[in-house]
């Protein structure tokens, strides 16, 4: 692993880390999050819709170019949302 891999996953560890310490500081982020993830999985973009809606709605800010961690968290999101459906 080269440096710059190592700069990298640290960025997103950081980037993380900030984002765990909002939805601690705000736990009705994680709510609304699934809410918004549960009415967008299905559609085409859906990463882009419900990072959008997020950020429209609360004081979590994902740019619209998606960084690593932006990704990880939305995937992670969308991962929840499949398990929850599975229990059903």
């Amino acid at each position: 692993m080269n440096i710059s891999d190592i700069k990298n996953q640290e960025r997103v560890i950081n980037e993380l880390i900030g984002f765990i310490r909002k939805v601690l500081v705000e736990p009705e982020i994680s709510d609304i999050a699934k809410r918004i993830a549960r009415e967008h999985i299905n559609d085409d973009s859906a990463d882009a819709i419900i990072a959008e809606q997020l950020s429209a709605t609360t004081n979590v800010k994902i740019p619209a170019k998606h960084s690593d961690a932006d990704k990880l968290f939305l995937k992670v999101l969308k991962d929840v949302i499949k398990d929850e459906k599975a229990l059903y």
